[in-house]
């Protein structure tokens, strides 16, 4: 290849994007960044189910041909920084075929607790490869040998895909003591010696109960959680009142509603209670709660405490996001394509940036227009993010248009978006007619919060930066970039395969 083609050929669009508008393809190593961190398998508004299944696999395949080790290192990232499950549990799947060795050094890393086993066998599954075969069952066995009585009462749940009974009874583990063999065997629907597992008799005499004292009293005892009393038996406010106590941070926020309804906090007791932990930052952080979860809560509880407790959690979710400065310009997309989750994620995510900002920050929503939405530094993000809805067609080039007849000069420019782009000028048109006309040295940034695989600039432009995902952690590369640090591929690159 010339160095003239080189340098600028490449600059040129060379694909199009879901509305058949001009766009860039990045590297498969940010493709796959991409797919895993946003971690969508679901319909959207330009791909069904379908479609978006065949291309993550697609995708995983094409990853593990040609990178396996920044597949693995990816994987083991979105998974535990990421906070994603299913399409890292997918592509580990896929990289088992093609590298079992680095399939059985991430799989511990990967597979966490037995939900992540359960859908790492229905994928395999689905695939057409039955058990997996030794490699698999080699490392399921690794995983079972960890599997504790609370982990059994929690997961073992029938007909919801893989027991934890049907991983037993796939990889045939030997028990390494007698206590081990008795949880085996209850796992298997077998007879056991269950005074060597206190927990599991614990929840057998709750189903057996028949006051409320004595389901009190088990669940007590057992410390039993939630999902497996809610499993056995029809929970009163009392028993409601004695789970709320045991519930970790993550389950209190999505039980908020039901514990409600059955009347549970009109204690005020109980009601500081739940406030105090939603309001807990050190647990949020342990929790590690996706910030949209915070809105969608917001959006169903009506208890006015509550509210006002998710409205400070989402401030502290974002305390940790390093200061940005003055002079920066976020932009958010409230196209038609980003109505639904990806506008509250994107809503949550733009305002929690604006606030790390200082000064002469710019604040802009845009479709086909550009509004100066000028939000409060100081009012919630919650209360904010809500305020803001979707509407029409794209034009993720009109914010930098106007920041160039306004002569408006930034440092850095984050955009939020779905990258499908449908009328106007293209995105990275302007920000080169920007960088020639009003500040040459600023930085693009573009969180993308949607799967599809083209972008609106090339893997060629040395002061744009990608960001994939959902979780808070990601935005931190943002402030990281902007001080002169490493991509986010590069990031990933730096990951350990050893745990």
């Amino acid at each position: 290849m010339s160095m003239a083609k080189k340098l600028f050929g490449s600059l040129r669009p060379n694909t199009f994007n879901k509305d058949h508008y001009p766009a860039f393809v990045r590297s498969l190593e940010e493709q796959y960044l991409q797919t895993l961190l946003t971690n969508t398998m679901s319909n959207t508004f330009y791909a069904d189910q379908n479609e978006l299944l065949s291309d993550a696999e697609q995708l995983h395949q094409e990853i593990a041909n040609s990178n396996p080790n920044f597949m693995a290192k990816a994987i083991i990232f979105a998974r535990n920084e990421g906070f994603m499950r299913l399409q890292p549990l997918f592509g580990l799947a896929i990289l088992s075929i093609y590298r079992p060795d680095l399939f059985a050094k991430i799989f511990l890393l990967v597979v966490r607790i037995p939900s992540d086993l359960s859908d790492f066998l229905m994928i395999l599954k689905g695939m057409g490869r039955g058990e997996g075969g030794r490699a698999v069952k080699r490392q399921v066995n690794r995983f079972l040998s960890g599997v504790s009585e609370y982990w059994a009462i929690k997961y073992n749940g029938r007909g919801r895909g893989y027991s934890l009974g049907d991983a037993i009874a796939t990889a045939h583990p030997k028990p390494e003591d007698l206590k081990q063999q008795a949880l085996f065997r209850y796992l298997r629907g077998l007879e056991a010696n269950l005074a060597l597992l206190p927990q599991v008799e614990a929840l057998e005499n709750l189903k057996l109960a028949s006051t409320e004292e004595e389901q009190i009293a088990w669940i007590e005892r057992g410390k039993l959680p939630y999902e497996t009393v809610t499993g056995a038996i029809k929970p009163s406010k009392a028993v409601w009142e004695a789970l709320l106590y045991q519930m970790p941070t993550f389950a209190l926020l999505r039980h908020m509603n039901a514990l409600q309804r059955a009347g549970a906090l009109e204690d005020k007791r109980n009601l500081d209670y739940v406030v105090n932990r939603i309001t807990d930052e050190q647990a949020l952080r342990k929790a590690k709660i996706l910030p949209f979860r915070l809105a969608t809560a917001f959006r169903q509880v009506d208890h006015p405490e509550l509210r006002d407790a998710l409205r400070e959690a989402a401030e502290l979710t974002f305390n940790n996001l390093p200061e940005l400065g003055e002079k920066t310009a976020i932009f958010l997309d409230i196209s038609g394509s980003m109505n639904g989750q990806y506008l509250e994620i994107g809503s949550v995510f733009a305002l929690a940036l604006y606030k790390k900002t200082q000064g002469s920050s710019l604040f802009w929503l845009f479709d086909t227009e550009v509004v100066d939405a000028r939000p409060s530094r100081k009012d919630s993000i919650l209360t904010q993010a809500a305020q803001i809805h979707a509407r029409g067609g794209t034009d993720t080039g009109a914010p930098v248009r106007k920041l160039i007849q306004e002569r408006r000069k930034v440092d850095q420019i984050i955009i939020i978006t779905d990258e499908q782009q449908n009328s106007g000028s293209p995105f990275y048109e302007q920000l080169r007619l920007y960088r020639s006309k009003v500040n040459r040295d600023v930085k693009a940034f573009i969180v993308d919060i949607a799967p599809y695989r083209h972008a609106m600039v090339p893997d060629q432009d040395p002061q744009t930066f990608y960001i994939y995902g959902w979780s808070d952690t990601v935005l931190s590369y943002i402030a990281q970039s902007v001080k002169g640090y490493s991509s986010l591929v590069e990031r990933v690159e730096g990951v350990s395969l050893d745990g």
